[in-house]
């Protein structure tokens, strides 16, 4: 990552204490500098964990002291700092009073608190961050499968799709049935396949009409395990008119550049 990168990356990781008021005056002037300057990506997030913040506002009670206690706490400090100021003088300093000594403390306690809840408030705007990512990727993953759903039904239905029967060299093999539209793909299905052992695959094969070409490597995929097949092609490397015949072969995980054994399913192209 570059200079300009990092630093970008260092004004993301302050936006949260930003939101949360909880940065020191150089920082935050800092941080409010970035966002003048438009950061677009900083300023979504500002707007992010001002309306988490906002959200988790509910989780704990006020802890501030009132203003009134405040100003009486401040005002017994000095009274005690200027009576104090005349005898400094004297041989033995005067002895801090025990109330002063409690004083102190609730004032550290209380930073001490204010500081575990910025940290907890950062740790929650953390997990509903990760939470809200998480659906955001789920959402997008099913509206991609809904999309591949939509064109593989499309396929089928479409009275310009051509359909060809992929019949096994086994005969104890399920014959499969392959589909082909010009413009949307080609989509083979099959029920009750035998599953491939260990980490074998089944991969699809375009065989050219060209003489001595070789066979054009396609999509691989693994039946489930109730043998279902349904493989979806929505790019095809060669197109029909260039193409005598689908093929299926198995395969090493992941496909091969070319057949390692001998087709399983092959299905003329009638016609084309």
């Amino acid at each position: 990552m570059n200079n300009s990168g990092a630093i970008h990356d260092k004004f993301r990781e302050l936006v949260e204490a930003y939101a949360l008021g909880s940065l020191d005056p150089e920082d935050r002037a800092a941080v409010a500098a970035h966002l003048a300057s438009g950061c677009d990506e900083c300023i979504n997030a500002l707007r992010e964990s001002q309306w988490l913040v906002s959200q988790l506002a509910y989780l704990g009670p006020e802890t501030g002291p009132s203003d009134m206690l405040r100003g009486r706490l401040l005002k017994t400090v000095r009274e005690e700092a200027a009576a104090a100021k005349p005898q400094s003088l004297a041989v033995s300093p005067p002895a801090i009073p025990l109330w002063m000594w409690g004083a102190v403390a609730a004032v550290l306690l209380f930073a001490f608190y204010n500081a575990y809840e910025a940290r907890s408030l950062q740790d929650k705007l953390r997990q509903m961050r990760g939470d809200l990512s998480a659906q955001i990727r789920l959402q997008e993953k099913s509206t991609q499968e809904l999309e591949l759903a939509k064109r593989e039904a499309l396929i089928l239905i479409d009275p310009r799709s051509v359909k060809i029967e992929m019949p096994a060299g086994n005969k104890e093999f399920p014959a499969l049935q392959a589909t082909w539209h010009q413009e949307l793909g080609i989509v083979v299905a099959g029920q009750k396949l035998p599953v491939p052992n260990g980490n074998r695959t089944l991969q699809l094969w375009l065989i050219p009409k060209t003489p001595g070409a070789k066979p054009v490597p396609s999509l691989t995929l693994r039946p489930d395990a109730n043998g279902k097949f349904d493989l979806l092609v929505a790019d095809p490397p060669d197109a029909m008119t260039a193409t005598k015949a689908l093929a299926i072969t198995e395969e090493p995980d992941g496909g091969s550049p070319q057949p390692t054994s001998t087709p399983i399913w092959v299905g003329p192209i009638a016609g084309k």
